[in-house]
């Protein structure tokens, strides 16, 4: 296998369209408002998929260190787990990837001011706490929020920001159900992987509520997705393009049929599909809301 080859599987790439759908609502609100900038928005999209590749990369590292990843793993292929990359040199990418991504942000600084700053470093230091630290956040069942706020809230919201220097209810309400459907791909992942977590000592939000709860959490971040269209289009005087996303209802249903009937590695289909849906309601979304 080559270099190339085996650190694009260690970005994780379908992961990345977690990284995109912030910036791409966030962008669509500026350009509802008339105060759209392209690059603003490209540079924000660079730095999101480098922290995102960043945050995968520390996962793949401390989850190797810790014990998380195994042979028995249902999930798909770590690097470091199968031998395809040391210790030393995932530290190294690690540090190279949230260096650029510091670097570049710089230009975003630039763009927003200091708040911009303070996002980005909070970004960074969120991204190596989710499994680095004294208290690594998906070891604690933390995860979720950790993903909901930053995929979400601080990604759609910020994105916006950059374009406006404008912090508004509105922007927030249309962060939630960025962040929700973000939040369901990890919830997807931790549902498969509840068993060998709680043997490697990893408690998951998924570990500590069980599959039941853990089910209900995946339809409640769903139907709190689809609810906010209606919210807009209701008070926030959005024409009928808002509602573009309820096309996208059978294929919801269909995720969580899989959820309550696959298991195992049968659930990497659902995980794949989830991260596909996210970016599919996310674009039709913010589709409705330049419309």
């Amino acid at each position: 296998m080559t270099n190339f080859k085996k650190w694009v599987i260690a970005s994780r790439p379908r992961t990345l369209l977690a990284a995109v759908v912030p910036v791409m609502a966030g962008s669509a609100l500026a350009v509802h408002k008339g105060r759209f900038y392209f690059t603003y928005s490209f540079v924000a999209l660079l730095c999101s998929l480098l922290i995102q590749i960043g945050t995968n990369f520390t996962n793949d590292l401390y989850d190797f260190i810790k014990g998380a990843d195994t042979e028995q793993r249902k999930g798909p292929l770590r690097v470091l787990a199968s031998g395809l990359v040391s210790i030393k040199e995932m530290k190294a990418a690690v540090f190279i990837v949230f260096a650029a991504a510091f670097l570049l942000g710089m230009y975003l600084v630039y763009a927003g001011g200091t708040l911009i700053f303070v996002i980005g470093v909070l970004s960074i230091i969120a991204g190596l706490a989710y499994t680095a630290g004294p208290y690594p956040l998906a070891y604690n069942g933390l995860g979720d929020i950790f993903v909901f706020l930053f995929f979400g809230v601080v990604g759609t919201m910020g994105t916006y920001y950059i374009h406006t220097q404008e912090i508004t209810l509105l922007a927030f309400i249309i962060s939630i159900p960025v962040g929700a459907l973000i939040t369901d791909i990890l919830v997807v992942n931790n549902f498969r992987d509840i068993e060998e977590d709680k043997t490697s000592n990893k408690y998951t939000l998924a570990v500590k509520i069980g599959k039941s709860f853990t089910r209900y959490q995946f339809i409640l971040l769903l139907g709190l997705s689809f609810i906010v269209p209606l919210i807009l289009f209701v008070f926030y005087n959005f024409n009928f393009w808002i509602l573009l996303p309820w096309v996208t209802l059978p294929l919801a249903g269909n995720l969580i049929k899989m959820l309550y009937t696959l298991e195992g590695i049968q659930l990497n289909k659902t995980l794949e599909l989830t991260a596909k849906f996210s970016a599919l309601f996310g674009l039709l979304f913010s589709f409705g809301i330049i419309l």
